[in-house]
């Protein structure tokens, strides 16, 4: 996943070279993002029907192949078509590594599991940005994704070897088809409308058309998931109510952290006019300060209230968003590696309890699914947020210049920043919401708890 921060920081770059505007480069996120969320529930299933680890291990097969296409830079169009091949594959192991780690762990120790799982994900944040600002610094921007070659390779060999072995619970005939297309086409449907109406007006009729049918589409998926003998997934896990309100407030949180990863870097580069080496140093920070607060953040929350942790997750979150207010053009760089160490630091503690609370509320046999849930959100989030970010930049910043902006304008600097701020106004929503929410909740449970 954090292969997204080490292409978040060629994102200007990429732009200037294959000559495309800021708003069509950022495809290259949300194709990959879009892909993976149509396919996550589909590879979920087949991780419980065939095996989880036999679905992981082709999916490290099919993400080092896109890669390797994805670096043969012969135009944007196939950069497109390749990061396809690339999420198709990257949504195997992502469907599954939750149900392993609940399926290996038992549940007092799968909490410090959940944080080791997002520790090495930290590692891998902490190696994207570090080596995508080196590669680009030496090499063309493509020698990003071929990084993952060599990667990908170890990847796979390690996981033949330290993987658990497993026999499937059915065959390829359980598979729901039919439940699965449905959500494909809603999920890509919406997302294609969502980021293509930016560059051709939210009233064109195709953008408009495409929600009515992706909602349309949306409806028929639950229909036939209620009325299907083996569904896709089993619509009565969403019964459990603090399930769904975990799941929630990880789509809100995960929503919002998109903004900085898709923002700063331009702010950075753009309109800091930094390196691209320099500016993925300065991303390090969120993986960085992750890295340090999840194992912590697990191995408290195996013994201690987890929605207690979770809600100080979240608050760190909110102070450091209302840090990125302050950003502008001669804001210190070291306040800017703060804002982004503490939203890592708080994600870190957020991620390893949240997990854990909406894995252990299932049942071992919808272990596969319910990870894969996890990570459908996860990525629908990011879709989201990677929308949302740059349609209320430019939105404020075509509404500031008078004319309609799709990417980054040289000559007024201003709008950019300004657009910046706005956005962070769209983050600092989402994030309250879930630190309300969390506030709420925590009241209701200490008063539960008073003597009457």
């Amino acid at each position: 996943m954090y292969l997204v921060i080490a292409v978040n920081i060629a994102l200007p770059t990429m732009a200037r070279e294959l000559n495309v505007s800021m708003a069509q480069i950022t495809w290259v996120v949300a194709l990959y993002l879009i892909v993976i969320s149509g396919v996550l529930l589909l590879y979920g299933r087949l991780g419980d029907l065939l095996g989880k680890t036999r679905i992981a291990k082709l999916g490290f097969v099919i993400f080092t192949g896109g890669s390797f296409l994805a670096g043969l830079n012969i135009g944007f169009a196939f950069l497109l078509f390749a990061r396809v091949v690339q999420a198709a594959g990257a949504g195997m192991f992502m469907a599954t590594a939750f149900g392993i780690i609940a399926q290996v762990f038992p549940p007092e120790r799968r909490a410090r599991a959940m944080a080791i799982n997002s520790m090495f994900v930290s590692i891998g944040g902490i190696a994207g940005p570090a080596l995508g600002g080196l590669i680009l610094s030496v090499l063309p921007w493509n020698y990003i994704f071929w990084i993952n070659v060599p990667i990908g390779i170890v990847g796979y060999l390690f996981g033949r070897r330290a993987l658990p072995h497993e026999k499937g619970q059915g065959s390829l005939k359980d598979v729901d088809l039919i439940g699965w297309l449905q959500l494909f086409v809603m999920i890509v449907v919406v997302f294609l409308a969502l980021n293509t109406g930016q560059l051709i007006g939210w009233t064109n009729p195709l953008i408009l058309g495409g929600f009515v049918l992706g909602f349309l589409v949306l409806g028929s998926f639950i229909y036939t998931e209620n009325h299907t003998e083996k569904p896709l997934i089993d619509l009565g896990i969403f019964k459990n109510r603090l399930f769904s309100l975990s799941l929630v407030t990880a789509m809100l949180n995960f929503t919002a952290s998109q903004f900085p990863a898709i923002l700063i870097p331009f702010y950075l580069q753009d309109f800091r006019g930094l390196q691209a080496g320099v500016a993925g140093l300065i991303m390090m920070a969120y993986p960085l300060a992750m890295l340090i607060t999840a194992p912590i953040s697990g191995y408290f929350s195996d013994f201690l209230d987890k929605e207690w942790i979770t809600f100080i997750g979240i608050s760190v979150i909110v102070l450091s968003v209302v840090g990125y207010f302050l950003l502008g053009a001669k804001t210190s760089i070291i306040f800017v590696v703060i804002c982004q160490a503490l939203y890592g630091a708080g994600a870190g503690i957020f991620q390893s309890p949240n997990n854990t609370m909406i894995m252990s509320l299932v049942e071992k046999k919808y272990l596969g699914v319910a990870g894969s849930v996890n990570a459908l959100v996860r990525n629908i989030a990011f879709v989201t947020g990677t929308s949302l970010s740059t349609i209320i930049l430019f939105i404020a910043m075509s509404q500031i210049l008078g004319i309609r902006v799709t990417g980054y304008v040289a000559t007024s600097p201003a709008a950019f920043i300004s657009g910046l701020h706005r956005a962070f106004i769209g983050a600092l929503i989402l994030v309250g919401i879930t630190w309300l929410r969390g506030l709420v909740r925590l009241l209701g449970k200490t008063r539960k708890k008073l003597p009457i």
